[in-house]
């Protein structure tokens, strides 16, 4: 065989074998897709009715509001205390004052639909300070970063003009998630990360505070498996309660200017 065509066959062979790396990987990807909208997540224990009050009977009230998606109304948990609501008017409520916490966050809720959990949340007694965690569902169905951060931007601006505080706990590290497999896993964490910088500059551009929840407690998350619920998705409440401290200091300082 002449050296040109050996060099032709081998250049045969590497498109050959590439080829069938490529469809390999899509067929290992579709099937991890599969698996991961098969898998039965956790269900909502609480529900967007969530109200509750922590500390003194007759301190100053604090009236703190959660909109978002599932993790926002605290799936992956059974009991008010343990969500992130919960958590951060726990601490808040050590403070010396009385929290009243509601939530209008619905399971499965993207940046889309913060517009209705807007308007619940204005209609009726304002809260003091908002709390929007939302991002994952964004991922999933593959909602553009610039579209979601622009949904974002409109929902903070909403809650800023009627005098309410708002801290975004960001999309977290999806790739954190053992409910979906590998090498999915890794490619759902790198979008994560994309709308969660997105989410950044986007609450920064309607006044409101963001907390990058990825950067603050990815590594935990990743390396262990019990901040993760039973489905290996949604937050534990050990989760939930690292969350919590993330979001703490934001939420503290923005309580602080509200009185």
């Amino acid at each position: 065989m002449k050296a040109g065509q050996i060099v032709r066959f081998a250049g045969r062979g590497v498109l050959l074998s590439t080829a069938g790396l490529v469809l390999m990987s899509a067929g290992l990807l579709a099937v991890e897709a599969g698996l991961a909208l098969g898998r039965r997540y956790g269900q909502p224990a609480i529900g967007p009715g969530m109200r509750a009050t922590f500390g003194p009977p007759h301190a100053p009230v604090l009236k703190l509001a959660m909109l978002g998606d599932s993790t926002a109304a605290g799936v992956g948990v059974h009991r008010v205390d343990e969500t992130v609501g919960g958590q951060l008017a726990t601490r808040l409520a050590d403070t010396g004052v009385r929290v009243a916490l509601t939530s209008a966050a619905v399971s499965g809720s993207r940046t889309a639909d913060l517009d209705p959990q807007v308007s619940r949340t204005l209609l009726v007694d304002p809260p003091d300070l908002a709390v929007i965690l939302v991002g994952s569902a964004d991922v999933v169905h593959l909602t553009a970063p610039s579209r979601a951060a622009a949904e974002l931007t409109a929902a903070v601006t909403r809650l800023r003009a009627a005098g309410i505080a708002v801290v975004v706990g960001t999309c977290p590290d999806l790739g954190a998630c053992r409910g979906i497999g590998q090498p999915l896993r890794e490619l759902v964490g790198l979008a994560a990360q994309r709308l969660a910088q997105a989410q950044v500059s986007a609450t920064r551009a309607a006044d409101g505070i963001p907390v990058d929840l990825a950067a603050a407690v990815g590594p935990l998350f990743r390396a262990d498996r019990g901040m993760l619920s039973p489905d290996g998705f949604h937050p534990s409440g050990d989760g939930y309660r690292i969350w919590a401290h993330a979001l703490y200091p934001a939420v503290a300082a923005l309580h602080g200017s509200t009185y």
